[in-house]
C-alpha cells in the first residue's frame, strides 16, 4: 500500500546565538541579525518520515510557512530524502501566532490532500509553545500522538508509535490519518551528496523570478517556461498563496492572531546575584538551609 506522509517544518533564527545586537528596542528578536536554521526538532520529524520511506516506501512531502527565503529549509529537506516540497508564502501570513499558523497549515494540508500521516517537531526554538502540532490536528479533526520517539508499525488504517512520557514511554495505536509531534531521539541523517547535486537546482517561482531580475510579476513570458521546465524535471518547489489554499484572511497573519505581547522584560544576571558553593557536605547543607529559610524549597 502507498502512503503519503506530510512533514511541516520551520525556518527559525538561531536563538542559541542571541546577543544584545539581536534584540530590537521593543525587546523582540531581530531575526535579520541572526542566522536562519532548520528548527532542530523538525529535523527529527523529517528523519522519522525518511525512516518510514526506507521501511514502507512512503511519499514524503515537506511543507513550511514563511517568507521566500524559507525555501532553503525545503531544499535542505530534498537533500536529505524528501520527495516534494511546498512553500506557503504570502504577506498575509506575516505576524501569525500559533492559532493563525495552525489554521494556515491546515489549509495547506487540505490542499495537498490524501495524506496518511502528518509529522511535526514537538516545538520550535523561537517560540517553545508546542502548540502548532496539536492545534493543527484539532483543525483537521484527526487524532494525534505527541512526544513520539519511534513508529513501530505502519499498516493499512493504523499506526503504532512509542512516545516519551515522564519516567518511561507508552506504546499507542491510532487510526489513520493521524498527526504526530516528534521529540529529539533519532539521529537526523546528513544531506546526501548525490541529492545535493540534483536538487541544488530546485527553485521556487519567486527564486526563478529573482534570477530573471524582475520582481513585478510572476506570469512573465520569460519565467513560465523555466518554471514548467523545473516542474517537468521534479525540481520545482511549489509556492502557494493564501488565496490558492483557500484561507480565510480574517484567520491568518495578525488579523487571525489573538495572542498579543503585553510586556517584555530582558533578564540580565549580574555577578552580585551569583554565589559560589563549596563542593563539600557543609557547603551543600548550608545552601539547602538557606533555600529553605527563604522558602525557595519546602
Amino acid at each position: 500500500m502507498s502512503y503519503t506522509v506530510l512533514v511541516f517544518v520551520k525556518q527559525v533564527p538561531d536563538t542559541q546565538n542571541i546577543t544584545g545586537d539581536a534584540m530590537t528596542p521593543e525587546g523582540t528578536v531581530n531575526r535579520a541579525a541572526l542566522p536562519a536554521i532548520f528548527n532542530p526538532e523538525d529535523l527529527n520529524a523529517l528523519e522519522l518520515a525518511l525512516q518510514l520511506k526506507d521501511r514502507y516506501g512512503v511519499r514524503v512531502v515537506v511543507g513550511t510557512m514563511g517568507p521566500p527565503s524559507a525555501a532553503e529549509v525545503l531544499r535542505n529537506s530534498l537533500f536529505r530524502g524528501a520527495d516534494e516540497c511546498v512553500l506557503l508564502t504570502d504577506r498575509a501570513f506575516a505576524g501569525a501566532d500559533t492559532l493563525a499558523t495552525s489554521y494556515a497549515l491546515s489549509c495547506c494540508a487540505k490542499k495537498i490532500g490524501n495524506f496518511d500521516l502528518i509529522l511535526c517537531g514537538r516545538q520550535a526554538i523561537d517560540g517553545d509553545t508546542a502548540q502548532v502540532g496539536p492545534q493543527l490536528a484539532e483543525k483537521l479533526h484527526i487524532p494525534q500522538i505527541c512526544y513520539v520517539e519511534e513508529v513501530l508499525e505502519l499498516a493499512p488504517g493504523k499506526v503504532v508509535a512509542r512516545r516519551a512520557i515522564e519516567g518511561g514511554y507508552e506504546v499507542l495505536e491510532s487510526p489513520l490519518p493521524a498527526l504526530m509531534t516528534v521529540v529529539e531521539g533519532n539521529d537526523p541523517r546528513p544531506m546526501a551528496g548525490h541529492r545535493i547535486m540534483k536538487y541544488k537546482r530546485a527553485k521556487t517561482p519567486s527564486e526563478v523570478l529573482k534570477a530573471q531580475g524582475d520582481s513585478n510579476y510572476v506570469d512573465s513570458e520569460a519565467v513560465v517556461p523555466v518554471v514548467e521546465d523545473l516542474r517537468a524535471k521534479g525540481l520545482l518547489i511549489e509556492e502557494w498563496t493564501a488565496e490558492y489554499v483557500g484561507a480565510d484572511r480574517s484567520r491568518i497573519g495578525l488579523a487571525g492572531s489573538p495572542t498579543k505581547v503585553k510586556n517584555i522584560m530582558s533578564v540580565v544576571l549580574t555577578a552580585s546575584e551569583a554565589k559560589a558553593v563549596e563542593p563539600t557536605d557543609a557547603g551543600i547543607n548550608g545552601l539547602i538551609h538557606e533555600l529553605i529559610s527563604d522558602h525557595t524549597l519546602g
